[in-house]
């Protein structure tokens, strides 16, 4: 199961991610641009295996109940 303070880092990734995207888009840098979606990209991935991870958790602690 995903703990807590990983997953904020993932949530935190994602933001950077639009935040590095946005400073990009605003300089016209383009691989500033690209970086921030990347990051954002792999932020979002994370927290999908987070949620993953969580469901699985819940799953197994259903079936041993």
């Amino acid at each position: 199961m995903a703990d807590f303070i990983d997953k904020a880092k993932h949530k935190a990734e994602e933001v950077a991610g639009k935040a590095k995207e946005k400073i990009g888009e605003a300089t016209g840098n383009d691989d500033l641009r690209a970086e921030g979606a990347a990051d954002q990209g792999k932020g979002k991935t994370k927290q999908v295996g987070d949620n993953i991870s969580d469901a699985a958790s819940n799953v197994k602690s259903k079936l041993t109940d």
